[in-house]
């Protein structure tokens, strides 16, 4: 084919696929061009997930009658004059593309009218061409409504995920920026329901308030600032931090504005991972919301069309600014995590299940005062130990007579993979592991491990049965869940009523538990839920296919029994019983072994008898 110069249309396009990669994107450039123009309320309506409408109105500055069509024009920007101003950028829009990229690939819809100006100005334009201009009275500020997004760009338009997803992609973008801009009063709503709505009061612990709850909001620490031998530093570092007793599994609550812009970079991601060594768990993640002040000449933000990457000339100081803050935050404003008193197996969100009829012991109940009630039968004498079998279904601690013909039993070798010898137990070390002795050497079970593996198999084997059991709550727990969950959870109640859960919207981003699996006893609902919204918040596609399986493995390993809690004797004996009824015994849901193997030949190879 001969080269030749791309049609305007088409150049268009391929632009805006650079830049309007989804809804979210869309409502991104257009608050940021009311951020720019001095706008102290926005307020965003979205339908449909944005595929049939989105309209942003602001209180801003306008724009001029003479220049409307200009806006819409290819490289067209008021922000910039020269290269030079390339390189102090103090704007969050400066390409001249987003107005271009949006018109190109929509119905757009725009009125607005400068405050310096009496009337304002009408433009529709259809896929970037223009087919209507008029005057029209409107108060100061802009209206831009874009319906119908990428209904000429078939391709893109297939690859959108669900409405939940989306709504969820558009309400993290508003939130964020309200937290940037605490003193804007922003407004969300989805499908004519508001969700998300903040004062614009100028305190970023109020928005911290709407964005996540207020308990969550109160336990965030304010940025200590610097003492006054560096307060001269050129970045300044200022917003909120969790203390590491609040933390959550994933980072997505990590959040940094690099001069008012919401930006996604690794560096800064280690900064703070660093600043929270030693504080917390493995895999654990806190809540932060930074707000980095630099120099404008000190930061280069044409990187990527979608102005979410940035480059520091000066990267070192900016990450030493940022570990420095939050370490001096964590050591002098972190407060001393409250004393809860230890509980047994039969309190709190730690309570092990009630196992399924099938796998209840014939035993009757404990009828000592003193016996915990974990949610197992345990028997008030001890058992007799049946016969060994190879199997190994049911244990005891087995008497001469049996041990004597432990010599029947297949050694460990001879064993599939899945099953478990015959055990007895011995003791618990480190609160953590039980101390079995088995036909073939010594066994260590990890009890957290072991038991998630307990309560997975018994939630897995009612859900393919039938529904799930659900045990309603004396009383309803509210629980406020972070505003770009609102949607991903409201477009799946059903589902996650089938998991044995009852939860209905109750206002805002409050929702009710009304009921929770009968398999986890007492676990805390509040926690139980946030566990499944982690759980699908990264998900694009959540509850399909083997989604459930994974919610419930996540719950489960909530509810199981921690590292470091004391069991009976009893109750050690009755975890390896239910153990070894597992179909997979020798792993946790998530691959994690719930049993390590000593064998005898190894232990003389040790004690140099071999």
């Amino acid at each position: 084919m001969p080269i030749r110069a791309l049609k305007d249309h088409v150049v268009s396009q391929i632009a805006a696929g650079e830049v309007i990669e989804r809804p979210a994107s869309v409502i991104k450039e257009l608050v940021e061009n009311a951020l720019d123009a001095g706008a102290t309320s926005v307020t965003i309506e979205v339908e449909g997930g944005g595929r049939n409408l989105m309209r942003i109105s602001d209180n801003g500055s306008g724009i001029r009658m003479s220049e409307v069509e200009l806006a819409f024009a290819r490289h067209a920007t008021s922000k910039l004059e020269s290269a030079d101003d390339l390189f102090s950028i103090a704007t969050l829009g400066f390409r001249g593309e987003a107005l271009a990229s949006i018109s190109s690939v929509s119905r757009l819809s725009c009125v607005s009218r400068h405050r310096d100006e009496e009337m304002g100005t009408q433009i529709k334009m259809d896929g970037g061409t223009v087919v209507q201009r008029r005057s029209i009275g409107a108060p100061a500020g802009t209206v831009i409504s874009v319906e119908n997004l990428f209904f000429n760009v078939p391709a893109r338009l297939k690859f959108l995920k669900s409405d939940s997803a989306e709504r969820s992609h558009i309400s993290r973008i508003v939130s964020r920026y309200a937290m940037a801009y605490p003193a804007v009063r922003f407004r969300l709503q989805h499908d004519n329901r508001t969700v998300f709505q903040t004062t614009g009061s100028g305190n970023l612990q109020d928005v911290l308030v709407a964005v996540y709850n207020a308990d969550t909001a109160k336990q965030m620490l304010p940025i200590k600032q610097e003492d006054e031998r560096v307060e001269q530093a050129t970045t300044k570092v200022s917003g909120f931090i969790s203390a590491p007793s609040l933390n959550r599994g994933n980072n997505r609550e990590i959040t940094f504005f690099v001069n008012g812009r919401w930006v996604q970079d690794r560096k800064l991601q280690a900064a703070v991972t660093q600043a929270y060594h030693t504080m917390l768990m493995v895999q654990r993640y806190p809540y932060v919301v930074l707000l980095i002040d630099v120099p404008a000449d000190e930061v280069d933000v044409n990187v990527h069309p979608t102005k979410a990457e940035v480059r520091f000339r000066y990267s070192d100081r900016v990450f030493s600014a940022i570990n420095r803050a939050l370490r001096r935050t964590l050591v002098e404003a972190a407060p001393v995590p409250e004393f809860v008193e230890p509980r047994g197996w039969s309190t709190g969100e730690n309570r092990p299940i009630t196992t399924p009829s099938t796998w209840e012991r014939k035993t009757p109940p404990p009828q000592t005062t003193d016996a915990l009630d974990w949610g197992l039968n345990l028997p008030s004498t001890p058992p007799v130990a049946p016969p060994p079998t190879a199997t190994g279904i049911g244990l005891g601690t087995p008497t001469q007579t049996e041990m004597a013909g432990v010599a029947d039993v297949p050694t460990q070798e001879e064993l599939k993979t899945d099953d478990v010898p015959l055990l007895r137990v011995i003791g618990q070390i480190g609160a953590s592991y039980i101390v079995a002795e088995g036909p073939d050497g010594l066994y260590l079970v990890d009890q957290h491990a072991a038991h998630e593996r307990i309560l997975y198999e018994a939630f897995m084997a009612e859900h393919a049965v039938t529904k799930i059991a659900s045990q309603g709550l004396l009383q309803p727990a509210a629980v406020e869940v972070p505003v770009d969950a609102v949607s991903l959870l409201s477009d799946n109640l059903e589902v996650l009523n089938g998991i044995g859960f009852e939860v209905e919207p109750f206002g805002g981003s409050t929702f009710l538990v009304r009921s929770m699996p009968a398999v986890l006893g007492k676990m805390n609902p509040e926690k139980a839920l946030r566990v499944v919204i982690e759980d699908f918040e990264c998900d694009e596609t959540p509850f399909q296919d083997e989604f459930e399986a994974k919610i419930i493995a996540r719950v489960c390993k909530r509810a199981s029994v921690k590292a470091g809690q004391v069991l009976s004797r009893e109750e050690q004996k009755e975890m390896i019983r239910q153990l070894e009824q597992c179909d997979s015994p020798r792993t946790c849901p998530h691959g994690r072994p719930t049993m390590i193997h000593l064998s005898v030949d190894l232990l003389e190879k040790q004690f140099q008898r071999k």
